[in-house]
């Protein structure tokens, strides 16, 4: 059976849970560092090392994070939170049980927005968003029989962002990761770095007969480093549970690991009961409240977020859909445009500028945008002389910018100027050269005369090449349509 005839016969059913790392400086229940990349066992202390006696002291700053997260995503927030163990045997974090929420996550309901592949919004509905801790890693080496254990990662605060199964496209959930990974990042509560594990994500899926309303046996999918992945793994699920089922066999709910170098699922093990964690209060942390004022100072601290940033583009900036989209696809990319909007109102030519010689340069040399050494005032003032004629945007962009950014304490005008660069639109200078040129091709005339205008090219092209580019193309184009015309 085809992917397309297994799509006509069997709806697919995804629900995604999502496990972000905070970007706070310290752990969940503790004051070790949190940051990445250390090393091994280097982040820890009595606390991450679960000793005797020792009791974990909640980390303020990750409910903020949860809570941003919640706004962002439309969600009820939950006033009164309690603190639950997960127990569960984990080789890698020593305390044997996770620090979690069970019954009273931070954050309820809720949704995001995606954009599917017919070009349609959909709302994804969130359960739940509750806060955590990371297990530690275990690490198997080549050809080594031992495992070796690294801790600084065992306490690290998580979020868990848990949808309901509203995915039915394995695009679905690659815009839906899409949008959490921008929500993240434009919200600074996490870096969304999936190959390096701060954003990660388990898929469950099921399958069902179209029009069935019961959902199917869920199978859970892991160890997707990317969001290609976990759509691949999606699509790889759907076409085996399709398959078994087919040939009239059952299959067990379980965990299973994808494997990106075969783009298969393998066993990791069974999971016939769903409830296999057992969780009780965590008796050693008193509940966090967050009161009205609390919640009323995280709001006031939200930035502009990327939905509401696309609507300003398109309906104050009058740009299309398309330039909005791209614009706010990183935060970064979308404040700089927002400032340069705000000493330029050549709103378009703005737009052009940042998804054309900006972002091709930031992305040549790898460079985020707070290494790129020209201010917005200063792509203003290129604007500025493309808008006024003085260069066109092919000089602009190719021959003033590259060496704009070499020396950007200079002003763009008079670098412009410097370089020999400026466009000289008087009749003067233009009229002669376009009698010249004229001159060379009286027989390409005749051809032109007599219908063949695309010819126009070859003329307004040797007028450019004899002003060395210094003409403005436009008007050259007039005058030497004017001149043929007599």
């Amino acid at each position: 059976m085809t992917y397309e005839e297994a799509k006509e016969k069997y709806e697919l059913v995804v629900g995604l849970e999502v496990h972000a790392q905070m970007l706070t400086q310290s752990k969940a229940y503790s004051s070790d560092s949190a940051e990445f990349g250390g090393l091994p066992n280097t982040n820890i202390s009595v606390i991450t090392l679960a000793h005797p006696g020792t009791l974990p002291k909640f980390n303020k700053k990750v409910a903020e994070y949860a809570i941003k997260m919640g706004l962002a995503c439309h969600c009820n927030i939950t006033e009164y939170n309690v603190f639950d163990r997960k127990n569960y045997f984990y080789p890698d974090l020593p305390k044997g049980y996770q620090i979690t929420q069970d019954k009273t996550p931070i954050c309820k309901g809720g949704y995001i927005t995606i954009k599917t592949k017919q070009g349609e919004e959909k709302q994804v509905h969130l359960n739940r968003i509750h806060m955590e801790e990371d297990a530690g890693k275990s690490m198997h080496l080549a050809e080594e029989t031992d495992t070796l254990v690294d801790l600084n990662r065992a306490g690290v605060p998580l979020i868990e962002i848990v949808s309901e199964p509203d995915i039915r496209e394995p695009e679905d959930a690659y815009a839906y990761l899409t949008e959490v990974r921008k929500l993240v990042r434009y919200l600074d509560i996490c870096d969304g770095n999936m190959e390096e594990g701060s954003l990660r994500c388990d898929a469950n899926i099921s399958i069902r007969p179209h029009g069935s309303t019961h959902l199917g046996k869920k199978v859970e999918v892991k160890n997707m480093n990317s969001i290609r992945n976990v759509q691949r793994a999606i699509e790889h699920e759907f076409m085996r549970q399709v398959e078994l089922t087919e040939k009239g066999e059952s299959f067990v709910s379980e965990t299973r690991m994808f494997d990106a170098t075969t783009g298969n699922t393998y066993s990791l093990r069974t999971k016939e009961d769903l409830n296999d964690y057992r969780y009780f209060p965590e008796p050693d942390l008193t509940p966090f409240i967050v009161t009205q004022d609390y919640l009323a100072t995280v709001k006031s601290t939200m930035p502009a977020l990327p939905n509401e940033l696309k609507t300003k583009f398109i309906e104050q900036y009058g740009l299309p859909e398309y330039d909005a989209m791209v614009l706010t696809d990183t935060k970064e990319i979308a404040l700089y445009f927002e400032e340069l909007c705000q000493v330029t109102n050549n709103y378009k030519a703005a737009s052009n500028w940042m998804m054309g010689p900006i972002k091709s340069y930031l992305n040549e040399l790898t460079l985020h945008v707070s290494e790129f050494a020209l201010k917005p005032a200063q792509i203003a003032e290129i604007i500025a002389l493309v808008e006024t004629g003085k260069l066109s945007f092919a000089t602009a962009s190719q021959k003033l910018f590259p060496q704009f950014i070499e020396k950007p304490q200079q002003t763009a005008a008079a670098l412009a100027q410097s370089l020999d660069l400026v466009q000289d639109s008087s009749d003067d200078l233009i009229k002669p050269l376009i009698t010249a040129a004229l001159a060379k091709f009286p027989d390409k005339i005749k051809e032109y005369k007599n219908g063949k205008t695309g010819l126009l090219g070859l003329f307004v092209g040797e007028v450019m090449k004899a002003s060395k580019g210094k003409a403005d193309p436009k008007k050259v184009n007039e005058l030497v349509v004017a001149e043929l015309e007599k």
